[in-house]
Formats: structure tokens, sequence, C-alpha cells
């Protein structure tokens, strides 16, 4: 072979092997080291969690999203949408809309059950998508009349419908136990957790927070799986609970705490104190105040990286995406031009408010 033949048969075999990495890149390479982020009015976007930087960004036409959540095997990313009454179903790889699954008005939030084979998302048909409003005289709307919520769970395999069953007024938080057996719901309007049977969808018992606090939204159960923990938002409060759902601490937070996570060790509780801007971590056993540091507005959602060495919070009226460091609980990095941001998620899944356990 000629030296000019050798040349163009070394240029093409350099030519397969590019396309080769590319084609894997975008199309069977799982992304790594990610943080996945809902926007009410842009879409997704990525993060890459080592160098806080934005690297790709879709938005799916007529979607609003705000829960959501990633498959054990990093391969989907659902998307629940405010304005379409549905949820959105991404391959990761590109970030390709591969199903749009109908829910109905309103759909809120995303949780997949402990073994990951379901997907739970809630929507609320009464609710009009946003905080509750005051009369004249302070006192807030009554929500009496507003239909219950609802929740639906969906088969992560084939995205089939599995069930669907009566919620309570507003729900927010969905939360399981460790055996994936009950489904824990916060009732944001009834000032209660509804506890259901997740095998029949039926509720089994109704846990009333009124003499804690107002408007529960965030619920977490810790690591070991022998508590957890709830914001309301109304009242400024975080509840400590046992295995068995009982009250045993009481702690006033900032203003409109919300999204709530335990760290990996179940020794630390963190809130996303959303009115007051304030970010507060808690000791999980006597619900001392260990720290807090000044965020964004609005950040209502948050998630450790995957080694545990950053967190990064959703703050959706500042439009932006707080890096902070969390050992030190000192802001590393503010990530700016974001477009109302809800939600957040990592792959690897890592704790967090919408995340693990």
């Amino acid at each position: 072979m000629s030296l000019r033949g050798k040349f163009l048969w070394a240029f093409a075999l350099f030519v397969v092997a590019v396309a080769c990495v590319v084609v894997y890149a975008r199309f069977i390479r799982i992304p790594n080291n990610v943080a996945y982020v809902s926007e009410e009015d842009g879409g997704i976007a990525v993060i890459d969690v080592n160098t806080l930087q934005l690297i790709k960004r879709v938005h799916p036409k007529d979607t609003a999203p705000r829960g959501i959540g990633i498959t054990f095997d990093g391969k989907f990313l659902v998307t629940a949408n405010k304005n379409t009454a549905d949820a959105s179903v991404f391959d990761t790889r590109g970030l390709r809309l591969v199903r749009r699954i109908a829910i109905g008005d309103n759909p809120e939030f995303i949780k997949l059950n402990p073994s990951g084979t379901s997907l739970f998302t809630s929507y609320e048909p009464g609710s009009t998508a946003g905080p509750p409003v005051e009369s004249a005289v302070g006192e807030e709307d009554n929500d009496t009349n507003e239909p219950p919520a609802q929740i639906m769970e969906f088969h992560v395999q084939d995205w089939s419908r599995v069930q669907s069953f009566v919620a309570g007024k507003e729900t927010e938080g969905l939360e399981f136990s460790p055996d994936g057996k009950l489904l824990i719901v916060a009732n944001e309007a009834q000032d209660s957790l509804g506890v259901y049977d997740v095998a029949t969808g039926k509720l089994i018992r109704e846990i009333n927070l009124g003499s804690y606090g107002k408007r529960p939204r965030g619920v977490k159960v810790s690591p070991q799986g022998n508590s957890y923990a709830v914001t309301m938002e109304g009242s400024g409060t975080l509840l400590s609970l046992d295995r068995d759902l009982n009250v045993i601490r009481s702690v006033a937070t900032a203003a409109k705490p919300y999204g709530v996570a335990f760290d990996r060790q179940g020794s630390r509780i963190f809130v996303a104190a959303a009115a007051a801007r304030k970010f507060q971590v808690y000791a999980a056993d006597s619900l001392q105040l260990l720290g807090e540091t000044a965020v964004g507005q609005r950040c209502w959602h948050f998630t450790f990286t995957p080694d545990d060495s950053k967190i990064l919070l959703a703050c959706g009226r500042s439009n932006n995406i707080y890096a902070i460091d969390a050992k030190t609980y000192q802001t590393i990095r503010v990530l700016d031009g974001f477009h109302l941001p809800w939600g957040i998620v990592t792959y690897p899944r890592a704790y967090g408010s919408l995340g693990l356990p």
C-alpha cells in the first residue's frame, strides 16, 4: 500500500473512532456526576457537579416542569408538568423526550418507591398552583370545597398506569416507609399526614398535626428508617417523628420551610426556609440548630452532590442555583441564568429533598 493509501486508511479509522465516541457519549453512555434542574419557565437544565457548570438545557414545547425524579439506573428523567396536566419522560442520553403521560390538573410531586420499580406522582385538581391566598382580615381562604388531591402509580418498566387513589387537600410531599409498604403524604390544607397502604391505595391512618403548626409540606424518612422529619410552612415548624410516625420533637424554623432532607449518616436535618432566604441545619436527635446560611429567593428543593461534599439549592425567584459546602455551610458558588428553578436531583442518586432515601 502506498504512503498516501496508508494515510487515507489511518484517517478513515480516525473518523470512525471519533464517530463511535460521539455515538457512545450521546446515545449509549448514562450521564454521570450531573444534576438535573426542573425550571418552570425554562425546561430542564443539566449541571456538571464537579465543575459546577451548566452543560445542557432543553425546553420541550408547552411544558412547565416542577416535580422531578430519576430512575435508579439513571436512564430516564421524569418531570411533572403543571400547565399540561401530564408527566414527561426523558432519555437522559441526550435528554430526548420519549413519552408524555396524562395525569391530571396541577401535577407536582414525583417520587420513586424504595425498590425503584414504581413512580408515584400527585396532582391537585382544586389547586391554583400557588401559595394560599389571604382575605382582607388575614384569614387564609377556606379549602374545604376544593376537591381532594390524587396519587397515581406507574410501572417504571413500561410507564403503564398501576392505580390511582384519593389523597387529602393540597397534597405536597410524598415519602415511603423503609419497606415501601406505606406511603406518607403531607396534606397541606388539612394540617395532617395521610398514611396509605401502597398495595391497595387505602388510607389506613391520618395524623393530625394541627397542634404543632400549619401547612405541612416536606416529609422525609431517615436513612436508618427509624425517624421522619416534617416541615410545616405556615407556622415555620420542623417536626421529628419516630418510626411509628408519632411526633417526638418540634422546633421553630426560619420563615416558610419546605424542602427537607437528612444527610447520609442520618445525623443532620437540612431545611430550606424559602421566605427567610435561609438554609438551615439541625441535629437530627435534638433538633438543635447547628448552622445556617443566606441563600436566594424561594429556594424550595435541594440535593447533596453524589460525593456528599456539596449541596445544590434551586432558588426559584432569584433564578439561580446555590452551591454550598456540606460541612462549613458556606456558599461556594452561585450559578445564575436559570428560569424559575423548582426541583433538583442528581445521578448517581444522592440525598436531598427529592432524592434519597
